[in-house]
């Protein structure tokens, strides 16, 4: 079942009709291969880009892309075996693999990660001309990986023992978000989202010199921590009118068991127990550097209409992985809630519909088999994520019955349209959620006696993805009580 949201979308399938002017294949009508630019925000939650139901936040070149193109609404990350969620979705996304056969690329020598197939190397097979800047956080060398390469950064800026265990309980706070003396995201001398615009603006005045087709992986450290932006941005949003979340909580009862306790970084960020100003000042942070991150894209954005190739060119906008930033009483990344794996993901292109929102769910790293689609090479053997052309020409749904989510040896999860369990090993503790009537994930339904039916089919569905995903986890003892 396809579900759709917004204006007209699609005629009868069944009749062998194609909506939309689209060809078999979902690409322009264009002989020539199209132009990828793949736009990448770090830590970045679904729900902060006012197009997505955002009222506090402004992000007016993020909402511009929107209209322009299709919204995916239901996007995720799969999870991470390393308490850097970076490191295991951007392995994900460049090798094509899921979470778990993606990490045993760690195990490899250098020379056979390198030798390895990466996304920009099958781009280059493809005769695209490929350019990165910025983040990249994989055990493998950019530059040998991509044709022109300009600042690659590591997984987050230098912080200072001021920006942790802040804002402190008598209000005062040790730590400016805008001070370039604290270095972070000014190392350097120029705020590293603006170096980010400065390269793309640079890559694109190069590409519309040539005749090969580009692919620009354009990979954001913000909104990671230390979430810095210029006084004005932070001015934007007084943190006294910010909303404090529905599900706000002082302490997360299983924290620790979970690995997102006292002394995970991600974590430390922030006093415990919570406070609701404290929550109100780190998300006045987050959402500035956001802002300020999208007029960043802008430049982007304009450098590719002057450049002469936005009419075929595919945009795709997401991000690695959410964020709680004081929901459930977390701060980080290192959970299964929906803040924290799922992410924002824009499709604008050639006959893509414009301002359309889709809910079938997808991974983000489906973009990396989407764009080889577009690039009319083959899915390679190894390519684990699917592309999402199929969907969005409405030849198919999505290719997931259901999410996987992982975190280490310590959370497992599964997620359908209407359910989500999650599991603590460490706590024998299983938490389950109706998405429908509790979107914000605040009322657990797993100690009702009524719920041990669904549990147990959910429990069944979980073990079969795993045997998908290669997960090595045995859970049938500790979870005795949910097998058939």
């Amino acid at each position: 079942m396809l579900r759709w949201i917004g204006g007209c979308r699609w005629v009868c399938v069944a009749l062998g009709l194609v909506a939309c002017g689209w060809g078999n294949s979902g690409a322009a009508a264009a002989d020539e291969p199209p132009n990828i630019l793949f736009i990448f925000a770090d830590d970045q939650c679904f729900e902060t880009i006012h197009a997505c139901g955002n009222d506090e936040i402004q992000t007016p070149n993020l909402d511009r892309l929107a209209r322009r193109g299709t919204r995916f609404s239901h996007c995720y990350n799969m999870g991470s075996w390393s308490g850097a969620v970076c490191v295991a979705s951007r392995t994900m996304l460049n090798s094509g693999r899921f979470v778990w056969t993606a990490n045993e690329i760690y195990h490899q020598s250098d020379a056979e990660r390198q030798a390895g197939r990466w996304w920009s190397q099958y781009m280059k097979q493809a005769g695209y001309r490929t350019y990165m800047t910025g983040k990249w956080h994989c055990r493998a060398n950019a530059a040998k990986s991509f044709d022109v390469v300009a600042d690659v950064r590591g997984g987050m800026p230098r912080q200072t023992p001021a920006g942790y265990d802040r804002p402190l309980p008598d209000g005062s706070d040790p730590w400016s978000p805008s001070d370039p003396s604290f270095g972070g995201f000014w190392q350097g001398g120029t705020h590293w989202s603006e170096v980010v615009g400065n390269h793309a603006e640079q890559f694109l005045r190069d590409a519309s010199e040539r005749d090969k087709p580009f692919f620009m992986y354009i990979a954001f450290n913000a909104p990671h921590d230390p979430r810095q932006s210029p006084q004005k941005y932070v001015d934007m949003y007084p943190a006294n009118s910010l909303a404090v979340p529905d599900n706000f909580l002082p302490l997360y009862p299983y924290c620790e068991p979970m690995g997102a306790g006292r002394s995970l970084r991600d974590e430390k960020l922030a006093p415990f127990p919570r406070t609701e100003r404290a929550v109100q000042v780190h998300r006045q942070e987050y959402y500035a550097i956001i802002t300020h991150m999208d007029a960043q894209i802008g430049r982007v954005l304009k450098a590719l209409e002057a450049s002469g190739k936005a009419d075929n060119t595919w945009i795709f906008f997401t991000a690695d992985h959410g964020l709680a930033v004081g929901q459930h009483g977390l701060m980080g990344k290192q959970n299964l809630y929906d803040h924290s794996v799922r992410v924002p993901f824009f499709v604008i292109g050639p006959n893509v519909p414009a301002g359309q929102t889709i809910e079938e769910p997808i991974y983000l790293q489906d973009v990396m088999a989407t764009s080889l689609e577009l690039a009319r090479v083959e899915k390679p053997q190894h390519v684990e994520f699917n592309s999402i052309l199929p969907i969005l020409d409405g030849r198919s749904g999505s290719p997931y019955e259901a999410m996987y989510g992982a975190y280490l040896n310590r959370q497992r999860s599964i997620r359908t349209d209407r359910y989500k369990l999650i599991m603590y090993p460490q706590a024998a503790k299983v938490r389950l959620y109706d998405l429908q009537a509790d979107p914000h994930e605040m009322h657990d339904l797993a100690d009702r006696p009524e719920s041990l039916p669904l549990m147990k089919d959910l429990f069944t569905q979980f073990q079969q993805l795993q045997q998908q995903v290669k997960d090595p986890m045995d859970l049938s003892e500790t979870f005795a009580h949910l097998q058939r």
